[in-house]
């Protein structure tokens, strides 16, 4: 079919062929089939939940400059092009990244909206709810990645075609609170119907997963008593466990620190990546989430362990956590980490301290131990005479988890973004406003609306 989907630039890409092992997600190139394809059995509709995640693959290409070059975290080498823009808060609705970074997440909307709108052929009732789940985790997270990024966005619960009556109203935004609350019902659904890590190849959802991606969703929205039990739960799951060396989470994959991640493949022209190239060896002429000197300031002396895995001992400028063992330097195959059992254990922290300034919780104490003993770093007193303060658990957190993407994020949710990133800026000689929180909407998008789709204030 013709047009489908022209607002969000979403290609019908589903697979009909998929290759699923028991201890691996082999994301096989697509076959194209059109929307007017009918599924018809079960393996058809897994075919189409694989073909969601190979979609998934593209949605971390360049979510860097989005989210850690639009922080302190992060800049381009030497300030060039279109890259310049989101370390100096000037981000243009023409720039081709926030272009590409809506249509992958788009995309994989879709996909997903393909699998739920043909579930029904499914007959084993346990594959048919978890292959729900996983398109309902995938959607909840793609509009996560939307809802934060842009503010409101459309929110796409089916698949829309230009002969729907109902077609120009998908083409307006949805507040973001509103597509918070459809997203938390996607990710109650899969934690309820995923299954576990035991019962899971890596690189597809499970049940932890959701849960972990559910209370995220839940800080988000600053509901900490929903959150808090969620995050109990995980941080007691057995199935997963701290790596005991720091650089192990990134070097060894698959570990069982990891919660959910995009798996990619060394050398291979169809399941490679090409941000690890970016990021640690410097492509595009100037090398992009290179390390500002606020990051290598905030790194205590002491850290020994985790260091040298954010900066290249070989290049001070250049990250290091994704340094790439692939012989094509431009075909990486480090797999991209959405969750983690250390940034559970800190938001575990995090829901326990609901929204204050400090807390006396041994529990929430014990959890933000664990992440600094793995790297031999001082802890508090777990008898309850310390308190963890919430400037101690934002410094962790920016550390730890430092080129994963979460640091604007944490700063927004923590209500400090604008006062950290306003400093930021006058320390290094850039404009920050409260809009430049929020990407612009992309203008092509906007020009094909036919005016349903308007751009944020700012822009």
């Amino acid at each position: 079919m013709k047009n489908i989907y022209k607002l969000l630039g979403l290609f019908i890409l589903v697979s009909s062929t998929y290759s699923c092992g028991k201890d691996d997600l082999n994301l096989a190139p697509l076959s194209q089939i059109g929307d007017n394809a009918f599924y018809q059995n079960d393996e058809e509709i897994e075919g189409a939940v694989i073909a969601i995640y190979d979609g998934l693959q593209e949605v971390p290409m360049r979510e860097f400059a989005l989210t850690e070059m639009r922080s302190d975290n992060a800049k381009s080498k030497s300030r060039e092009g279109d890259w310049a823009q989101f370390e100096s808060f000037s981000v243009k609705s023409t720039n081709v990244a926030i272009v590409n970074y809506w249509r992958a997440n788009y995309n994989v909307i879709f996909r997903a909206n393909v699998v739920l709108k043909n579930i029904e052929v499914v007959q084993d009732g346990a594959k048919k709810n978890q292959y729900a789940a996983e398109a309902r985790f995938v959607r909840a997270l793609s509009h996560f990645n939307l809802v934060r990024a842009y503010g409101d966005v459309p929110l796409l619960d089916k698949v829309v075609t230009p002969t729907d009556s109902d077609y120009a109203a998908y083409l307006a935004k949805t507040p973001a609170a509103d597509v918070l609350t459809f997203i938390q019902t996607d990710l109650e659904f899969a934690a309820a119907n995923l299954p576990s890590k035991a019962s899971a190849s890596f690189g597809r959802a499970t049940m932890a997963a959701a849960q972990g991606l559910l209370a995220k969703v839940y800080l988000t929205q600053g509901n900490y008593a929903a959150a808090q039990p969620l995050l109990t739960q995980l941080v007691a799951n057995n199935q997963y466990a701290l790596q005991a060396a720091y650089s192990d989470v990134f070097y060894s994959e698959k570990n069982n620190e990891i919660l959910f991640a995009i798996p990619y493949t060394n050398d291979d022209v169809n399941e490679s990546q090409d941000f690890s190239f970016e990021m640690t060896q410097g492509g595009q002429v100037s090398g992009l989430n290179f390390v500002t000197d606020d990051l290598a300031g905030a790194i205590d002396p002491a850290d020994v362990e985790r260091k040298p895995v954010l900066i290249n001992p070989l290049d001070p400028k250049a990250n290091a956590k994704f340094l790439t063992t692939s012989g094509n330097a431009r075909l990486c195959g480090n797999d991209w980490i959405v969750l983690r059992l250390a940034d559970v254990l800190l938001l575990h922290a995090e829901a326990i301290m609901a929204g204050q300034s400090e807390t006396a919780s041994v529990a929430a104490i014990k959890s933000y131990n664990l992440v600094r003993a793995r790297v031999g770093l001082s802890t508090l007193p777990e008898n309850g005479t310390a308190k963890l303060t919430k400037q101690m658990l934002m410094d962790e957190r920016r550390i730890e988890l430092a080129f994963e993407n979460h640091r604007l994020y944490d700063l927004i949710r923590f209500g400090e973004a604008q006062n950290v990133l306003s400093n930021y800026a006058t320390n290094t000689a850039v404009s920050f406003s409260p809009t430049d929180l929020l990407l612009p909407i992309p203008q092509a998008e906007i020009n094909v609306s036919g005016g349903a789709l308007l751009q944020n204030p700012g822009y």
